[in-house]
């Protein structure tokens, strides 16, 4: 299975003969090494609106057909204001056995909404974590989210091989907290942080957050770096 990093939440995996992106915001993120124009995808995954994550989300979709996985009210969206015609309204603790693996949402302790241009903020349904299970094996992406103990919940239902986990503070767990969900509550066999040094104020250093987790191997990836298996 090859599974990447592309700065800030993104991630893209392919599985059984389907290329897979998870919160495609490239244009417009200095640390993306995609080029959104020119990306081949057929399944876009949203953990939710926030323009950081719901990225280029209508351009991937219209210009390859891809499908868009998402909250009911994300796809809705999608369909009546951009004419996105393939989605997948899904929420949480629903699962959707597709042709690359399986996907199953989660709950995640955020907010989730699109700003117009108007300054008028979307609401687009609730934010949420997402296990993807695909070629054996069981991924995390917790999306962006505080800390909470149903972590441990969600990991005994779901082993996991590979977690990604926010840890840019601010607007998510900082160092402090996405340590402790790895160690106390998620357990993965590898952790890789994600939602880091994007903008100034999510600036942190990835080497702490490794020095403190305890289970399992963290794997500290640049942009266009593959998870090791």
């Amino acid at each position: 299975m090859k599974l990447s990093f592309h700065g800030q939440s993104v991630i893209y995996f392919e599985a059984n003969g389907k290329k897979v992106i998870v919160d495609p915001f490239i244009t417009g993120n200095e640390q993306s090494d995609l080029d959104a124009s020119t990306l081949d995808v057929d399944y876009i995954i949203l953990t939710h609106g926030h323009a950081d994550h719901f990225g280029d989300v209508v351009e991937l979709a219209n210009r390859n057909h891809a499908t868009v996985i998402g909250s009911a009210e994300l796809a809705d969206y999608l369909t009546t204001y951009h004419g996105v015609k393939d989605v997948r309204g899904m929420n949480i603790g629903g699962k959707a056995n597709l042709d690359f693996g399986s996907v199953k949402y989660v709950q995640a302790f955020h907010s989730s909404s699109f700003t117009h241009e108007d300054g008028i903020p979307v609401y687009l349904g609730m934010p949420m974590g997402v296990i993807i299970e695909a070629e054996g094996k069981t991924i995390y992406h917790t999306g962006d989210t505080g800390l909470f103990s149903d972590m441990s919940l969600i990991a005994r239902r779901h082993p996991v091989d590979v977690c990604f986990v926010p840890i840019g503070d601010n607007f998510t767990m900082g160092i402090d907290d996405a340590s402790y969900a790895i160690n106390e509550f998620i357990k993965p066999k590898i952790s890789v942080p994600v939602h880091y040094n994007t903008f100034p104020i999510i600036e942190q250093d990835p080497q702490q957050f490794k020095d403190a987790v305890t289970v399992g191997e963290v794997q500290v990836l640049q942009p266009g770096e593959e998870v090791k298996f």
